[in-house]
């Protein structure tokens, strides 16, 4: 009924990989904890789903602006898209239902998380792996968003069509406290040169919208709104919100 399949000592604590499996609700259910921080279950996804669809729906609909084109030809040139975080892979994966994506970066920190997608051993890593569009980078996706090379070291200075980060639980509430800063305007200004003109910056929190942060959105890009995501939690019978906060550039 309940199954660890692999921990590893992280810089950022004591990573663990479990599967169990909930009778009453006829499901096998992965999680993932970092020390004393549960992250994420595949009970759950379809808030990190939401990020993925929106991100890829909202980049796409601002290219064919850009370019003067119908939406549905954006996929011509396609949309090249990061995520931040790759956990569990179920944002990742929503990006790739797209076929008007022509490239997905994913930027992970935790190197046993990469590798458990590689074993295939999470049930969407077929998915990823097995799709030609999809690529791993092991870096800090922070550090990136603060540079000049930016999130493709092969290619310094490139420039997307949408970039979603799915890794703190809010932006206020972080699984390390530096992390704090890109949440701040200015960081998120320097998230915003990563973009193409009329880019996407898309960011999932556990929580209901939050005003505060909100503002700091508006401040830093040229539109900005907050997208609730609402489900039903069977283990609590009760209904969850949580929530996608969407950026977007300005139209050079």
């Amino acid at each position: 009924m309940f199954e660890e399949l692999d921990h590893s000592d992280t810089s950022l604590g004591e990573l663990i990989l479990r599967r169990r499996r909930y009778v009453g609700l006829d499901a096998e259910v992965y999680e993932l904890k970092l020390g004393d921080d549960f992250l994420m279950s595949s009970l759950f996804t379809a808030s990190e789903e939401a990020l993925g669809r929106l991100g890829v729906q909202h980049a796409c609909r601002n290219r064919a602006g850009a370019e003067g084109t119908g939406a549905d030809d954006a996929k011509n040139g396609g949309v090249d898209v990061v995520v931040g975080g790759l956990g569990l892979g179920y944002t990742a994966a929503a990006v790739l239902e797209s076929q008007a994506v022509r490239s997905l970066l994913v930027v992970e920190y935790l190197e046993p998380v990469i590798e458990w997608h590689r074993r295939g051993m999470l049930p969407v890593s077929a998915t990823l792996t097995g799709d030609e569009r999809f690529r791993i980078v092991s870096s800090d996706f922070f550090a990136s968003a603060f540079s000049e090379v930016g999130f493709a070291p092969s290619r310094p200075g490139r420039r997307f069509d949408a970039v979603l980060c799915d890794i703190d639980h809010s932006p206020d509430a972080w699984l390390d406290p530096a992390n704090d800063s890109l949440y701040q305007v200015q960081g998120l200004r320097s998230l915003k040169r990563h973009l193409r003109p009329g880019g996407v910056f898309g960011l999932w929190s556990n929580d209901p919208p939050d005003g505060n942060f909100r503002g700091r959105m508006a401040t830093a890009f040229a539109a900005e709104w907050a997208e609730p995501v609402a489900f039903h939690n069977p283990l609590q019978n009760r209904e969850v919100t949580q929530t996608v906060y969407i950026g977007v550039r300005e139209a050079e």
